[in-house]
């Protein structure tokens, strides 16, 4: 197998909920501008400002923050086969959050490492450097593509792997699982509950275990859009961070 289609990645997701449980609990300044917002985004229910906020205020980096980080690597055991690392950082402290995040950045060498992640260049990167600068955090070299030409970035997007230069549609994880056969991270819960799950359950927990789930389904979709083998789930070993 060849090892550079492993080496240096590092396969990425995040869950992100509304800045706050309520729109009156949002800082006066922004309130006007969400209301503001609000008015360009599809709203088929006809859902007020105030409701509109709960359930979509998560998908926008001025509205929203990020409460859980996922991330796993490829380690190449003694027999040849690999195993797939991944872990979870979860927090209600964001920069908290981003920090741990950038400690295991740190322990790869920041120039090489590969991010990976579906939908990833349209959301989790630019989510994530939003976010990190919001809390006056640096951004680390692996993300910050500010000066970079354009063959220096090295983010993988499994979504744009499967365009093929189509610029037309968004085509979801779920879809492209279900017709690589691989199995659903979407088990009692999907991106539209995260918002429930961390205001009203108050259950971190469950959404850390659906963020490694994305990581591990984005992990064999890219295998498999590269012609290699899954990952045998012997292989796939859940690290706490």
């Amino acid at each position: 197998m060849p090892k550079n289609y492993y080496q240096n990645l590092l396969v990425i997701d995040i869950e992100t909920v509304s800045a706050t449980e309520k729109f009156n609990d949002l800082p006066e300044r922004l309130k006007p501008l969400w209301e503001y917002k609000s008015t360009f985004i599809k709203n088929d229910e006809e859902l007020s400002p105030e409701e509109l906020f709960f359930k979509r205020g998560a998908i926008y980096a001025e509205f929203g923050k990020i409460v859980c980080i996922s991330a796993g690597f490829f380690h190449q055991l003694e027999n040849g086969e690999y195993q797939f690392r991944v872990t979870a950082f979860a927090s209600d402290d964001e920069k908290k959050l981003l920090m741990d995040f950038i400690q295991l950045l740190n322990k790869f060498s920041q120039k090489d490492i590969r991010f990976v992640a579906h939908n990833g260049k349209e959301f989790d990167f630019p989510y994530l450097c939003r976010r990190m600068l919001v809390h006056g955090i640096q951004l680390p070299e692996s993300l910050d593509i500010g000066e970079k030409k354009p063959w220096e970035v090295k983010h993988i997007d499994t979504m744009e792997m499967w365009k093929f230069g189509d610029k037309k549609s968004y085509t979801s994880l779920e879809l492209l699982s279900a017709i690589f056969d691989i199995e659903s991270s979407k088990k009692g819960m999907d991106g539209s509950m995260v918002n429930d799950a961390y205001y009203i359950d108050k259950d971190l927990g469950k959404i850390a275990e659906y963020c490694i789930a994305d990581v591990v389904v984005t992990a064999q979709l890219y295998l498999r859009l590269n012609l290699l083998p899954f990952i045998k789930e012997e292989n796939i070993k859940i690290v706490t961070s």
